[in-house]
């Protein structure tokens, strides 16, 4: 069992390795970038993605609202982002280096002429909560050119299921993602079923009709990120699973 626990550990190290360096040399793009909020960070919470409590949930403030570009109608959600603040030395903090943050709120775009354009098509810009923004540039700047890429989310324990609806109508947030962090089909089984597809209500919650019982259920999962990668999730939620409650998966990205 020891031996087979370290090659499992051995092998989650290199997975992971390589997916850092992968994405590690992603190519920087350039972008914009401002804040919301105060130091606080409570108007960053409740954010377009349905992670709700982002202190609560483990993504703290380390977080941007995502324009429309990079937004891609929810479909971003759980990403994360490295991002540097450059060509503004009036503004960017010398020596700051870069921020790391995850997607969980969206940015909507404003066509009113008296109203910055900052977040409109086909501008990529990031609206950080203000502790992540102050760590790169004074607060005063107001906007700030920034270069950005994606990088791999580091999470602390599990992918997490947050469960909601009713007995004909389940719903599922998917948390603290690992890795490419955004989620693009996930779907769902009991011990007697097959794979029941969910599909993408709005940013990460998936939905299934009540084709097949799930209420008094084991739940097991399978979830697919952006890159391709899909694992399955067994026995998640035991069969005493309650609606409103968050169960979290033995593995991760």
């Amino acid at each position: 069992m020891a031996k087979f626990q370290n090659s499992y550990t051995l092998s989650l190290f290199i997975i992971s390795t390589l997916l850092v360096q992968a994405m590690g040399d992603a190519p920087w793009e350039a972008g914009s970038a401002t804040f919301y909020g105060d130091m606080t960070g409570k108007e960053t919470m409740q954010g377009a993605c349905g992670y709700g409590d982002l202190i609560q949930q483990g993504y703290g403030l380390e977080t941007a609202a995502l324009s429309t570009a990079l937004f891609n109608n929810g479909l971003t959600c759980g990403a994360c982002f490295e991002i540097m603040c450059v060509n503004d030395p009036q503004w960017c903090i010398p020596n700051a280096g870069t921020i790391k943050i995850t997607g969980t709120n969206f940015c909507p775009p404003n066509y009113d002429p008296h109203f910055y354009p900052w977040c409109n098509p086909p501008r990529k810009h990031f609206d950080l909560s203000m502790p992540m923004f102050v760590k790169i540039a004074q607060a005063k700047a107001g906007i700030i050119p920034v270069q950005f890429r994606r990088t791999p989310c580091v999470k602390q324990g599990g992918i997490r299921f947050q469960l909601s609806g009713n007995p004909n109508f389940v719903t599922a947030t998917v948390l603290n993602v690992a890795g490419a962090g955004d989620v693009t089909a996930i779907s769902v089984k009991t011990p007697t079923s097959n794979w029941l597809p969910m599909s993408r209500n709005w940013g990460q919650l998936w939905a299934v009709g009540g084709q097949v019982p799930l209420i008094g259920q084991v739940l097991s999962f399978q979830v697919t990120t952006s890159d391709q990668k899909t694992l399955v999730f067994n026995n998640v939620a035991p069969g005493n699973w309650q609606f409103g409650q968050t169960y979290e998966a033995a593995g991760n990205f």
